[in-house]
């Protein structure tokens, strides 16, 4: 072992240690290490910002902006109340007819804003119907996750991973090529949450202000959820004066299933924190779309003003773009066209345009939508996994791996590499989880001398299997807020989905994908 090798090996463990301690933004930690690997010498400037031209890393902020015209059209908020039953039925039957379209739907947008608007209309529909909305809302994220894994596009982690097969040499993942093990791990997620996810989830929890009376008439019940650019994290309420910067009046504020009403002043407030907040109408239109917050809710169901024509035309640029990128990469396709690529970037760049000049999302305010912390640990997710395997990080560890797995074989080294991309995802962010896991399996498949398709594969499903915690997955935070779950709820629902998400992978990929 080389010093280069001591080198990188403390510098990772340095970034884990930053990304499990949240010290700041998962973006700003990768791009420092990178920055230290350019100045080592470990990456040439040019090795440092190809994951910024990645065409994966492109797509994703693409396909920030296809979503984000997709929730201002509305039909996100149409869909949800024609697939709610209208009557009370049984909590089994209620997610029979909520989950399945539920995953259809994120298998091509982002999950994220499926969350936010689904999200608080199924809390008010349970209430309404008086059923349990804590029954509905954990399913609700891992609904959106399991679909994710049907498709390319499905979740960031796939375009990660696929961007990095291509500059790696190989053939990157067709559309639905990932569906062909995701679509029976969503089957059996889904059949999982139908059975067991009545019993092991909590009854409702009751918010403390939900009964208090209403300060003034012109003001009325709102709730947020604090998202990472929120200029107050890691202050109390005394410090960071809520109501001068915001106009509104903090009354409950949620965090890991607890209600606290008392001494607010002296509450630090962290990324994840539910605020209940006494707001006037001038609120939700001024930080409804903000990125300060992760949702803003205001116990309304009202669907965005935008004409039912427009609806109709933003849901048909999304299916031009899925048919297209499908066909597309058939090969008569590229035998008709052979200097075109007719791929998913093509056509995600082709309807990102498109939403822009018809007013699908405003396009003057178009960076506001794009998630750019994403983006950059996305990119340096490129640079740091260039790093492993130019120091000889990654083939050592390839090397070790195989030693203590050596009597298991491919099927053996195909577990290890799920359960080692899995601990990360559930310990940092998917996309870094993908990078490090990358060159450690493409140097396992290449030591093994086998096709690392199955390894590559694996890594996707085992980087969107983030279940048993509501850290590891925005959605899965964004309904603790909602439903004031407890850190146990995830646990206790999580790891049997956790476990089997395993074995379906471990099973189906070689068979669909031989060594």
């Amino acid at each position: 072992m080389n010093l280069e090798i001591i080198f990188v090996i403390v510098c990772m463990i340095a970034m884990l240690s930053a990304l499990v301690m949240d010290i700041m933004r998962p973006g700003m930690i990768l791009l420092s290490v990178v920055i230290i690997f350019l100045c080592t010498g470990i990456l040439t400037p040019t090795e440092m910002l190809e994951g910024f031209s990645n065409k994966g890393m492109i797509t994703v902020a693409l396909l920030f902006l296809v979503s984000e015209g997709v929730r201002q059209s509305g039909a996100l908020n149409v869909i949800i109340k024609k697939i709610l039953p209208h009557k009370r039925v049984s909590v089994p039957r209620a997610l029979l007819c909520i989950l399945p379209p539920i995953s259809g739907i994120s298998a091509f947008l982002n999950n994220t804003p499926v969350v936010v608007i689904f999200a608080p209309i199924i809390k008010r529909w349970a209430e309404r119907l008086k059923l349990p909305a804590t029954k509905f809302l954990i399913p609700l994220s891992y609904a959106t996750i399991l679909g994710g894994m049907c498709s390319l596009i499905g979740t960031s982690t796939n375009l990660v991973v696929h961007g990095m097969i291509l500059d790696s040499g190989h053939r990157g993942f067709s559309m639905f090529e990932l569906g062909k093990v995701g679509i029976f791990i969503a089957i059996a997620g889904i059949i999982y949450l139908l059975m067991f996810s009545n019993k092991l989830l909590p009854n409702s929890r009751i918010d403390k202000s939900e009964f208090e009376d209403n300060p003034k008439n012109n003001l009325h019940r709102v709730e947020v959820i604090i998202g990472a650019r929120f200029p107050g994290i890691k202050k109390t309420l005394g410090e960071f004066n809520f109501t001068r910067h915001y106009g509104a009046y903090v009354k409950e504020i949620k965090r890991n299933g607890e209600s606290y009403t008392n001494d607010l002043d002296k509450f630090t407030i962290l990324e994840g924190d539910t605020m209940v907040l006494w707001a006037d109408d001038t609120f939700v239109p001024t930080w409804g779309d903000s990125r300060v917050f992760l949702m803003v809710a205001n116990g309304k169901d009202d669907i965005p003003g935008e004409s039912k024509a427009k609806r109709w035309f933003v849901t048909f640029l999304v299916v031009f773009m899925i048919i297209g990128a499908t066909i597309g990469e058939l090969p008569f396709m590229q035998e008709a066209f052979p200097n075109m690529h007719f791929d998913m970037f093509f056509f995600v760049c082709l309807t990102t345009m498109l939403m822009a000049w018809t007013k699908a999302f405003p396009p003057k305010k178009y960076t506001k939508y794009i998630s750019w912390d994403i983006l950059i640990t996305i990119a340096c997710a490129f640079g740091i996994s260039k790093a492993l395997d130019n120091s000889g990080l990654a083939s050592l560890i390839a090397t070790n791996v195989i030693s203590m797995a050596d009597s298991l074989g491919p099927y053996g080294l195909l577990a290890v590499i799920f359960i080692i991309t899995n601990v990360f995802t559930e310990l940092i962010t998917n996309n870094a989880a993908a990078a490090l896991s990358f060159p450690i399996a493409l140097s396992v498949a290449n030591q093994l001398g086998v096709d690392p398709t199955p390894f590559f594969v694996v890594i996707c499903m085992a980087a969107s299997t983030s279940f048993s915690t509501p850290i590891g997955y925005q959605t899965n935070l964004i309904v603790q807020g909602v439903g004031s779950y407890k850190f146990t709820d995830f646990v206790k629902v999580g790891i049997p989905l956790n476990i089997i998400s395993f074995l379906i992978s471990i099973f189906l990929i070689p068979l669909i994908w031989e060594f």
